[in-house]
């Protein structure tokens, strides 16, 4: 075990009610997992005890690790719960009302007349002006007024503020006045945190512009202090490996780049999960999916298509719209954790959660409110005990929430009202799933669904008989798959530049563009220390048609019908015409990679053996029923069943509901087919 020829690498999932560890020997392809519960007050304490889990399981001292993981949602929840720091904004004279003036645009789901436009992130009396003016070409129509910067950070400084960010009109085309009054700012204000739009996204849209740099100085402090904190805890364990985080675009970063721009961390833990997801469906032959993550407070949708994981530049993050590179999914408030509540005589569950504390009451913590793993508990899918035995549920303890938050006040006996809010739950992510799917063009009854994260495989039948779907992969280790997912990803980072003015496509002037933009992927390599043969460098345009407001994203292909022809397909696919009309180039970005050595797919051995250690009974609505409980840890490869059946493991539980068959791949994932359907 402790041979010099072990590449140890170790992946840390830290959710909202559970933190997921995958210890990963590269050079044997063996993986050890821990599952420890998330110590919300102090995120990394929890960090640090599930990479002692994983170490103890495998026998293996801190000292042997070559590469530490970490998916977090520090920023994320930030922004949600809007406990970043205090932040002030400087801009030019005249756009101190950028981000009150906003878009016009009204969420979809809300009432035109009552609409009320959320508070900004940063008040106009936090906003200080500066005189100074670039052009949309990049040239100067007035000079930096450096005393204008002086009177702002002396204003600054009387502030109650921990950030400052910079947001100058069309720092794209020319970034020295943005950056210049960064340099007086923090000379002149060293203990406060100041970040700058040409360093977060350096493109066109001054609102979101303005924004994402905010957002991303709201959460500088908070996340460069938990860094902080994590490197001191490995530095304690004796760990010397590099320390990277995963983004949203579902690739890894140095931590020295999660400090400048920690807003490239939200959404980071789900899109773990896509990649992992998307690596365990290829080895099984499977490249058309959709993936449903479900956790302890939210389910995060992602549909991949020909094995290709698609990016959007516009993701939201609660309120606020995020056009940083990401997976493109959809997240709803949908989880174990999510709580059902009778108001006004009718039932809903979530999006209000119970968390890690108390957590819903069968976890023994004190919850008091009725929540859908409590209805599962009540339904017997769960065994008696979770995380390999060291969690007992309290089935009493569920029953009695379940009948007092929903039965007694609709009427209905224990087991009903437990159904209710899994149907409730279940038509939520259906709903969410339809988003991805139905409405961007794609048919969901020609994707295999890969339900994940700790509550996943209970709901992966039902979900997959509301859409249609008739096969369904459940990956080796579903509980843990966001982490997997980090052992899995690439570095990855993305350069843009917006155009002086968007036109005709200029071949010559884009060359010379991407020159400039491959040259700082190769400073960005060089600091990461990716090895030349481990570089991959792709081109993208964002192109639209003339008189458009947004872009969508080519890879860039030589020749300008080529292009063009590229483009017009992907509109037409999207949104199912094309235009008369110019096209136009707006950005161009390169995306660098640094690629992961791949880990050896395990194979497990074949047996066709499928030996129940015990029975549950489940309430099913036609009555209740005797169901096997089968240890997955002991299915060979080849091994088939049929529902109902419960799988137990120590990540999570797979329900398998009646009418459902499965085989055991080699590589351990499950696929289950409704019978009559091929597998």
């Amino acid at each position: 075990m402790h041979s010099t020829e072990q590449a140890l690498s170790i992946a840390v999932d830290i959710g909202g009610t559970f933190t997921d560890v995958s210890l990963l020997d590269r050079s044997s392809g063996q993986v050890w997992r821990a599952k420890t519960s998330s110590v919300p007050s102090d995120p990394s304490e929890a960090f640090l005890n599930g990479i002692r889990l994983a170490l103890a399981d495998a026998g293996a001292p801190a000292s042997k690790l070559r590469q530490v993981l970490h998916g977090t949602t520090v920023a994320t929840n930030m922004i949600l719960e809007d406990k970043g720091a205090r932040t002030a904004l400087v801009t030019t004279r005249g756009f101190r009302h950028v981000l009150a003036i906003g878009r016009q645009d009204i969420p979809r789901k809300a009432n035109l007349y009552t609409w009320v436009k959320p508070e900004r992130p940063v008040p106009a009396s936090r906003i200080m002006e500066i005189d100074e003016r670039i052009a949309p070409g990049g040239g100067v129509e007035r000079a930096l007024d450096e005393a204008s910067v002086e009177r702002a950070a002396e204003a600054i400084a009387s502030m109650d503020v921990e950030a400052i960010a910079v947001c100058l009109l069309h720092a794209f085309a020319n970034p020295a006045h943005e950056r210049r009054a960064a340099e007086i700012l923090r000379q002149r204000l060293p203990h406060l945190a100041v970040t700058t739009s040409v360093d977060v996204l350096p493109v066109v849209r001054e609102y979101e512009r303005s924004l994402t740099t905010v957002l991303n100085a709201t959460v500088m402090p908070g996340v460069t202090t938990y860094v902080g904190r994590l490197e001191q805890r490995l530095e304690d364990e004796a760990v010397s490996a590099p320390l990277l985080l995963m983004q949203s675009n579902g690739g890894v970063a140095g931590a020295p780049a999660i400090r400048q721009a920690p807003a490239l961390t939200a959404l980071s833990g789900p899109a773990a999960g896509v990649v992992g997801a998307r690596a365990i469906a290829a080895a099984c032959g499977i490249n058309d999916l959709i993936t449903v993550d479900i956790g302890g407070t939210s389910a995060d949708i992602c549909l991949i298509k020909g094995g290709k994981i698609g990016l959007t530049q516009n993701g939201k993050v609660g309120e606020w719209p995020l056009p940083l590179p990401m997976v493109d999914m959809v997240t709803i408030g949908a989880g174990g954790g999510s709580i059902a509540a009778v108001e006004n005589g009718a039932l809903s569950v979530g999006p209000r959660s119970a968390g890690a504390r108390p957590g819903p009451a069968a976890y023994g913590h004190g919850g008091q409110q009725a929540t859908v793993t409590d209805a599962h508990v009540v339904l017997g899918h769960l065994p008696s005990k979770l995380l390999g035995g060291r969690m007992a549920l309290d089935v009493e303890a569920a029953r009695r929430v379940v009948a007092g938050s929903v039965a007694g006040p609709l009427g209905l006996d224990v087991e009903e009202a437990a159904r209710g809010i899994l149907a409730i739950v279940d038509n939520h992510m259906v709903g969410a799933v339809r988003v991805v799917s139905v409405e961007r063009g794609h048919d969901p009854r020609r994707f295999t669904l890969v339900p994940f994260g700790g509550a996943g495989p209970l709901h992966g039948c039902a979900l997959a008989e509301l859409l249609g779907i008739s096969r369904i992969m459940i990956a080796p280790a579903p509980g843990v798959l966001c982490a997997d997912g980090l052992l899995a990803a690439d570095l990855k980072a993305e350069f843009s530049r917006t155009l002086p003015r968007a036109g005709a496509i200029d071949t010559a002037m884009a060359n010379a563009v991407f020159g400039e933009l491959a040259a700082q992927a190769l400073d960005w390599f060089e600091q990461e220390g990716v090895a030349e043969e481990k570089r991959r460098v792709q081109r993208v345009a964002l192109l639209r048609y003339h008189g458009q407001g947004g872009e969508i994203a080519i890879r860039w292909v030589d020749g300008v019908e080529a292009l063009e022809a590229a483009f017009a397909d992907e509109h037409r696919a999207l949104y199912g015409f094309t235009l008369d009309a110019a096209v136009e180039l707006v950005t161009l970005r390169v995306e660098a990679s640094g690629l992961t050595a791949a880990a050896p797919i395990g194979v497990i051995e074949e047996a066709d053996n499928v030996e129940a250690y015990d029975e549950a009974t489940v309430h099913h609505s036609a009555g209740e029923a005797r169901v096997p409980l089968v240890d997955r840890a002991r299915l060979g490869a080849g091994a088939t069943l049929r529902g109902p059946m419960i799988l137990t493991q120590l990540d999570t539980t797979t329900f398998v509901a009646p009418g459902w068959t499965g085989r055991v791949h080699k590589t351990g994932a499950l696929i289950l087919s409704r019978e009559g359907t091929a597998q």
